[in-house]
This record gives C-alpha cells, structure tokens and sequence, in this order.
C-alpha cells in the first residue's frame, strides 16, 4: 500500500523515476544514514550524534535540518526548553530494513574474518537471520530473476 511521499520541495531528483535514485537523493549521504541508524539506537539529542558519528556541528545542523524537512526525523524542543530532541517519523522507522541490509552487506563484505565489529541481535540476543528478498510466491530472488518495469 501507497503511503504520503516524503515532502522535498528543494531536492532535485537524480533520476525521477527511479524509487532508489530518490531515496538516495533524501537519505543517501554518509551523514544521513548514520543519523537515522544513531536515533534507531536511542540517540535523541544534537550532543547524542555528535558524540557517536564526531560529525563536525556544521554538518549535522545540516543534516538533521534536512532530515527533519524531508519527514525522516520529527523535531522537538525538550521539557527544559533548553535544547531539540529528535525522533524517527514513520517514514524514518521505515528505514530500518535498509540499515539492516547495509549493516548485514558490511558484516560480510568490509571486515577480514577475524576483525571484530558489532552485531545487531533480537529480542533473545541472537543475531538476525540474513535479510533476503522473496518473490511473491515465497521464493528467493535475485539480481538474475528480477526486472524492473515502469508503472503509471
């Protein structure tokens, strides 16, 4: 089911017909995506991303303005009054398969064997089975046994 498209007025599409040019153009930058996988893991305040990403303030004033007009992160001024607290939006939350998947690509394909990394675990502290894609009748697909095809 269709949901409201991310309002993004000031992007300038890469590639307007394609979904992944798009959601590159609203969350593809280093940045952005270690932002939304830092408010997955709880970070709420600007000092919260600064301190896990050593972003410079500079840029991450720039990117959560950003995230916070392209409906990825909800913006709130916290009870003191003091300073913004930022939450994911639905849209943002929806991004939690993709960090999954990119996190998963790492775990294979940017460590030696032995390096040590983290691991993202469930509920019972076991980690995630491998993210695969299925095809509508359940079965695994690939690069080989999918096409894309133009709608509307």
């Amino acid at each position: 089911m269709a949901q409201a498209a991310i309002s993004a007025e000031d992007v300038t599409w890469t590639d307007p017909t394609c979904p992944v040019g798009r959601t590159l153009d609203l969350v593809g930058d280093r940045w952005s995506l270690l932002i939304v996988r830092d408010a997955m893991d709880g970070a709420r305040a600007f000092t919260d991303f600064q301190h896990s990403t050593g972003i410079a303030r500079n840029i991450l004033t720039d990117r959560l303005r950003r995230l916070v007009e392209r409906g990825i992160l909800d913006r709130q001024t916290a009870p003191s009054g003091r300073r913004q607290l930022y939450t994911l939006t639905p849209a943002g939350r929806d991004l939690f398969t993709v960090i999954v998947a990119l996190r998963q690509w790492g775990e294979r394909h940017a460590f030696a064997p032995d390096e040590a990394h983290s691991v993202l675990v469930d509920e019972l502290g076991l980690p995630l089975r491998e993210l695969r894609p299925i095809s509508s009748g359940g079965n695994p697909v690939d690069v080989d046994t999918t096409s894309v095809r133009k709608v509307r």
